[in-house]
């Protein structure tokens, strides 16, 4: 089946994702890199470089690097019938934590392991950052589309089966972007013996090998990835309420906005930590507002910080950006006692992974899988513009 070379593109740099994002971490700065992609039978692509520039060298443009949105993506994947594999009795459960960003991730190893052993996967929860907090899946997300688009590749169960116990269920650590010979060696074994299993993902360094080993299950890998999540009714009205107001605001720039990760106490501690190491390589609000306005955005250019409430420390942005906002400034005032109240942060964590994907462009303050998914959702929709500040000496 031919295939998209852009879908391919944001696929490898999901799921292998950024081969090179784990040494990005590891040297704790984002650095200049040439990646390569391994060639297929039915595409072929150029090495995709990413050039970077001290922030002070940086010439001052007078017109902002906007660009239009490219063609919309075609899927990559045709939908298996069960029948192609043998079925069994067994369950998958698992539970998404750390916020979208993660999620992705954990929902695509478990259905490629649940489409590999034959078994039926069970909807996850979704833990808070508290011990013992937890939501159900249909709070943020649509169970109904989660359903539709993973019909034929694995038999879904949407609550605890019935005649099985807790008791009943093995857990399992896996790695993210678990390959088929791991599953054979490691999970197999204890699934043909136990039966049901309780997956809990971790995640190791990247290794861009993996992506030429996994080629059978990175299909359903990226069918679960790209489309599978989206959020529930509510919180994505929600999401366009709020992105619609941003749109507004900028309308000196036909209603196009930037969306900048910037946590200020990841990111302060970040700062800190790479400074002890001898390093000034992370980027603070003043210089991320230099950034932007070197590179030709004008004063009115509308701004979306992923910072959960304004703090003082963002004003020397909004005095270069009158218009920068926090989720607080423009979510609806109805909506703000459900979705910014304190045990709220799991919905904070997901407005912020889909207005940062939706965003015209996106501006990473630090490196991460944030960083990562939000990147390869951006390719996989066609709205490649990310601009990553250059590393500060």
């Amino acid at each position: 089946m031919a295939m998209d070379p852009r879908q391919v593109i944001a696929a490898i740099l999901t799921l292998s994702m950024f081969a090179m994002l784990g040494n990005m971490i590891k040297k704790d700065h984002f650095d200049t890199f040439q990646m390569k992609f391994p060639a297929t039978s039915h595409v072929q692509y150029d090495a995709i470089k990413i050039a970077e520039k001290n922030i002070i060298d940086l010439p001052t443009m007078h017109r902002a690097p906007w660009k239009n949105d490219s063609e919309a993506l075609k899927p990559c994947w045709n939908k298996p019938a069960l029948e192609e594999r043998e079925q069994s009795t067994g369950f998958i459960t698992f539970s998404f934590s750390n916020g979208p960003e993660y999620h992705v991730s954990q929902l695509a190893d478990a259905v490629v392991i649940a489409r590999y052993l034959g078994a039926t996967l069970v909807l996850p929860d979704i833990r808070g950052s508290e011990v013992g907090h937890k939501r159900k899946f249909e709070e943020i997300y649509d169970m109904k589309k989660c359903m539709e688009n993973l019909g034929g590749v694995v038999r879904i169960a949407t609550g605890w089966p019935s005649e099985a116990s807790m008791e009943k269920f093995v857990v399992v650590q896996v790695p993210n972007r678990v390959s088929e010979e791991y599953i054979a060696a490691k999970i197999e074994p204890i699934f043909r013996t136990k039966g049901n299993l309780s997956l809990s993902t971790y995640f190791p360094s990247f290794d861009m090998k993996r992506a030429e080993e996994t080629e059978y299950l990175d299909s359903f890998a990226c069918l679960a990835m790209f489309g599978t999540l989206q959020l529930q009714l509510e919180l994505q009205e929600v999401v366009d309420s709020m992105v619609g107001r941003l749109r507004t605001l900028s309308w000196k720039s036909n209603g196009r906005f930037v969306a900048v990760d910037l946590r200020f106490e990841a990111m302060e501690q970040q700062c800190r930590r790479r400074e002890t190491k001898g390093k000034k390589n992370c980027y603070n609000v003043e210089q991320i507002g230099i950034f932007l306005k070197k590179i030709g955005f004008d004063r009115d250019t509308a701004i979306y910080l992923t910072q959960s409430k304004w703090h003082h420390s963002l004003d020397a942005l909004r005095q270069i950006f009158p218009k920068t906002f926090t989720k607080e400034g423009i979510m609806p005032a109805e909506k703000k006692a459900k979705f910014l109240s304190s045990e709220s942060s799991e919905f904070e964590k997901a407005i912020d992974f889909y207005i940062c994907s939706e965003s015209d462009v996106f501006v990473p303050s630090i490196s991460g899988l944030f960083y990562a998914n939000v990147v390869g959702k951006r390719i996989a929709s066609a709205k490649s513009q990310i601009l990553v500040p250059a590393q500060m000496k």
